[in-house]
C-alpha cells in the first residue's frame, strides 16, 4: 500500500507546480501536469479498490511523519487504507481526473487556466487527505482544506460580484457546520483522551449510557458528541438548514460544480458519519436525528428542483436531495447502502453536471432551460449521455431485473428504511418515495425542456449576442466566461411557469434566430462517455459487494454492518419493491404531458397553486429568513461597532487622537520657534529656575 503516498501527494505536487509556475509555465504545461497527475492517482486507486472487492486486501496504515506531541496528546500523520477509503479513492480520483480532462475543452478560452487547474488539484489533495485520515485532527485538516479550495473554485471568476458573494456564502455557512465539528472533536478528545479514530471506535461502545455536563445540564455523552459531529456533516453535505450555500455555488465554472457537488466535497459528511458509525450506533437519538434530517432534506430539495429554470440549479438541488437519501440510510443503520448510493451517485451526478456544461457550451453559455428545446438533433452525444444520467438518477429498472445505477442503490436505501421497522424509518421511507416521484419529474422535465420540442433560443440574450458576433456586427470579441454560469438572478422573483418567458412561434418562425448549436469537442465528450458507462453499469456490477449478505466480508469492519437489516431488506413486501418504479413512471408521464404534450399545463398548475408555487420557487424562503434573522442584524451591529466603537472611540482616542495631540503640540511649539536669540535665552532661564526650584522644594 506504499503507493498510497503517490495517490495522495501527487495532486498536491501538481497543484504547487501549476500554481507557482502559473503563466510562466503556460496553459498547456499546467494542464498536462495536473491532469496527468490525477490520471496516475486514478490508475493507482482502482487496483486497491479491486483488491478489497476480491477480498485480497486488509486494512493498513502508512505513516508519513511525526506530527504533534504535546503532553499526553500525541499523534502522527498517517494514511489509513481500508475498504471505506478504497471506495472513496476511486470515486474522488476518477471524477477528478475526468473533470480535469473535461476542463481542457470547457476552459479553453479562459486566460487563468494554470490557476484553475491548480485549484482543482489542491481540492482533490484536500479531499484525499480527508478520506485517508487516521485521526480526527488529520480529518479536520482535510475538511478545512476542502472548504478553502471550494472557496477558491466557486469564486474563481472573482471579478463577478455574484461569484465572490457565492464563495463567501459557502465559506461562512460551512464555518457554522465546522464549529459543530470542532466541538465534536473537542468533546471526543475530552471523553476518550485520544484523537486516533481506531482507538475511539474501539472504545465507543463502552461509553454508551454515560452522561456529560453540557450547557449547564447533564446529557447522554455519545448523543452530544454525535450530534455535534453531525452538525459538521450537515454543513459540508448541505443538509436542511445549512444547505443555502449549495445552489449559489453554481456561480463557479461547471467543472467545479461537477467536482464539488458530485463526488467529493458534499459527500464528505456522509463519509464521516459512516467512518464514525460505531460512535453513532451508541446513540439511538443521534441516529434518529440523522435519519430525520436526511429525510426532510431529500423531500425539501426535490420540491425546489421541480420549479427551477437554471439547468445547473436543478441538478444542484438534485444533489442536495440525493445526499438526504444517503443520510437517512445511515440514520437507519444501512451504512453500506449509504456508501453504495454515494458510489453510484458520483458517476451519474458528475455525468449530469458535465452534460449540462456541454449544453451550456453549445448554447453560448445560456443556462435558462426556457431558451432551449430541440437540442437532441444538434448535440446527440450530449443528449444520450444526459439521458443515461437521467435514467440512472430516476432509478429506471424493474424489480428482480437489472437496471441503471440509481435503481440498485436508491431502492436499497428505501427498502432498508422500510425494513428497519422504526417510526423514523417509516417516515424516511415515505419521504423518500415522495422525493423519488419529484426526482423523476424534475429530471425528465430537464430532458424534455432541453432536448425536445421546438427551438426557443431566439429570445436568449446570449444567443442573440452569438448571432450578432457571427454576422460581424460587433468589433469586440465576446468573453464567453465573463457571463458563464450565471444564476437565474434576473427573473428570480417572477417565478413564472413556461409561458411568460416561453416562445411565440408565430412571431419567430423556427425559434432558432439563425443560431445553430454545435456539439462539444472530443475532450469534453470523452468524460461523458466514460461516466455514462458508470451510470449504466455501476449499480448492477457492485450491488452484491455493497448491500448483499456478503457485505460484512467486503467492508471488513470499516463500518458497522447489520446482518438483520440486510435480511429485512430482502423480506419487504412486494409493493415496497415496486413503489420506486411506480412513482418513477408517474413522474416521467407527468413531465412528458406537461412539457411535450400539453405546454399550457405547467402554467395552469402554477397559477392554480399560486402562493404555494411561489413559496417553493423561492426555495422555501430560507435565504430571506436567514437574511432577516442573521445577515441584516450582523450588518447593523457591524455598522454600529464600526462607526460608534471603531471610529468614535478607538480611532478617536487611539491613533487619530495621538496624531491630533502631536499635530496640536507641533502648532504651539512652532510659535515658540521665533528665531530671536533673547527668546531662547528667556526659555532657558525659565527652565533653569524651574529645575533649581524643584531641587530646593524636594
Amino acid at each position: 500500500m506504499q503507493h498510497i503516498l503517490i495517490i495522495v501527494f501527487l495532486p498536491l505536487l501538481a497543484a504547487i507546480i501549476a500554481g507557482l509556475g502559473n503563466k510562466q509555465l503556460g496553459n498547456v504545461a499546467a494542464k498536462s501536469i495536473t491532469t496527468g497527475a490525477l490520471f496516475v492517482s486514478c490508475a493507482l486507486s482502482w487496483p486497491i479498490f479491486l483488491q478489497f472487492l476480491g477480498g485480497h486486501a486488509e486494512a493498513s496504515v502508512v505513516p508519513v511523519l511525526k506530527w504533534v506531541q504535546s503532553g499526553a496528546m500525541t499523534f502522527d500523520w498517517a494514511l489509513r487504507v481500508d475498504t471505506l477509503t478504497a471506495v472513496m479513492l476511486v470515486v474522488i480520483t476518477s471524477v477528478s481526473a475526468l473533470v480535469h480532462l473535461y476542463s481542457w475543452g470547457y476552459m479553453s478560452e479562459e486566460p487563468d487556466q494554470p490557476r484553475f487547474f491548480a485549484y482543482l488539484s489542491l481540492f482533490t489533495f484536500a479531499m484525499l487527505m480527508l478520506v485517508t485520515a487516521d485521526n480526527l485532527v488529520q480529518m479536520f485538516f482535510g475538511w478545512e482544506g476542502v472548504g478553502l479550495a471550494s472557496y477558491l473554485l466557486i469564486g474563481f471568476w472573482f471579478r463577478k460580484p455574484s461569484a465572490g458573494a457565492a464563495a463567501i456564502k459557502a465559506f461562512v455557512v460551512n464555518r457554522v457546520g465546522d464549529l459543530g465539528f470542532m466541538l465534536g472533536i473537542f468533546g471526543t478528545y475530552l471523553v476518550f483522551g485520544t484523537v486516533s479514530i481506531p482507538e475511539i471506535l474501539h472504545a465507543a461502545p463502552g461509553m454508551a449510557g454515560s452522561t456529560i455536563g453540557f450547557l449547564g445540564a447533564r446529557f447522554d455523552t455519545m448523543t452530544v458528541i454525535c450530534i455535534l459531529l453531525f452538525i459538521g456533516a450537515m454543513g459540508k453535505s448541505a443538509q436542511l438548514g445549512l444547505h443555502t450555500w449549495l445552489p449559489d455555488a453554481m456561480e463557479g465554472p461547471t467543472p467545479v460544480s461537477a467536482l464539488i457537488h458530485a463526488a467529493t466535497m458534499v459527500t464528505a459528511g456522509v463519509f464521516m458519519v459512516c467512518r464514525l458509525s460505531p460512535m453513532f450506533e451508541t446513540s439511538e437519538t443521534a441516529m434518529h436525528i440523522v435519519a430525520f434530517v436526511g429525510a426532510c432534506t431529500c423531500f425539501f430539495a426535490a420540491t425546489v428542483g421541480c420549479t427551477q429554470w437554471d439547468i445547473k440549479r436543478v441538478i444542484a438541488y438534485s444533489t442536495c436531495s440525493q445526499l438526504g437519501y444517503m443520510f437517512f440510510a445511515a440514520g437507519v443503520g444501512a451504512y453500506g447502502a449509504a456508501m453504495f448510493h454515494l458510489f453510484t451517485h458520483a458517476f451519474f451526478k458528475a455525468l449530469l453536471f458535465l452534460g449540462a456544461g456541454s449544453v451550456i457550451h453549445s448554447m453560448h453559455h445560456e443556462q435558462d432551460m426556457r431558451f432551449y428545446g430541440g437540442l437532441r438533433k444538434h448535440i446527440p452525444i450530449t443528449f444520450w449521455a444526459m439521458t443515461a444520467g437521467t435514467l440512472a438518477i430516476t432509478g429506471v429498472g424493474v424489480a428482480g431485473f437489472a437496471g441503471f445505477a440509481g435503481f440498485h442503490s436508491k431502492d436499497a436505501i428505501l427498502e432498508a428504511a422500510f425494513g428497519s421497522g422504526s417510526q423514523v424509518g417509516g417516515f424516511a421511507f415515505w419521504m423518500g418515495i415522495a422525493a423519488a416521484l419529484m426526482t423523476s419529474f424534475y429530471s425528465w422535465r430537464l430532458v424534455f425542456l432541453t432536448f425536445f420540442g421546438k427551438p426557443r433560443w431566439i429570445q436568449s440574450e446570449h444567443i442573440q449576442h452569438a448571432v450578432h458576433d457571427a454576422h460581424g456586427h460587433d468589433d469586440h470579441a465576446h468573453d464567453d466566461h465573463a457571463h458563464d454560469d450565471h444564476a437565474d438572478d434576473v427573473h428570480a422573483h417572477a417565478a413564472p411557469e413556461l409561458g411568460s418567458r416561453g416562445p411565440d412561434y408565430s412571431q419567430h418562425g423556427d425559434g432558432t434566430g439563425g443560431y445553430h448549436p454545435h456539439e462539444s469537442p472530443l475532450v469534453m465528450l470523452l468524460p461523458l462517455i466514460i461516466l455514462s458507462m458508470g451510470a449504466i453499469f455501476a449499480g448492477y456490477v457492485f450491488q452484491h459487494a455493497f448491500v448483499s449478505e456478503g457485505e460484512g466480508e467486503f467492508w471488513k469492519g470499516a463500518l458497522v454492518f447489520h446482518e438483520h437489516l440486510i435480511h429485512a431488506m430482502h423480506g419487504v413486501p412486494t409493493w415496497v419493491k415496486w413503489a420506486p418504479f411506480t412513482v418513477m413512471a408517474l413522474g416521467l408521464l407527468t413531465a412528458w404531458y406537461g412539457y411535450v404534450k400539453n405546454l399550457s399545463f405547467p402554467k395552469a398548475v402554477a397559477a392554480q397553486l399560486g402562493p404555494v408555487y411561489t413559496f417553493v420557487y423561492r426555495k422555501w424562503m430560507f435565504d430571506e429568513l436567514y437574511n432577516t434573522i442573521f445577515v441584516r442584524p450582523a450588518f447593523w451591529f457591524g455598522n454600529v461597532f464600526w462607526k460608534a466603537l471603531d471610529i468614535g472611540v478607538i480611532d478617536k482616542f487611539g491613533p487619530d487622537g495621538a496624531a491630533w495631540v502631536v499635530a496640536k503640540g507641533s502648532t504651539y511649539a512652532q510659535k515658540v520657534q521665533s528665531g530671536y536669540l533673547y527668546s531662547y535665552a528667556l526659555v532657558m532661564l525659565i527652565g533653569v529656575v524651574a529645575a533649581i526650584s524643584w531641587v530646593i522644594a524636594g
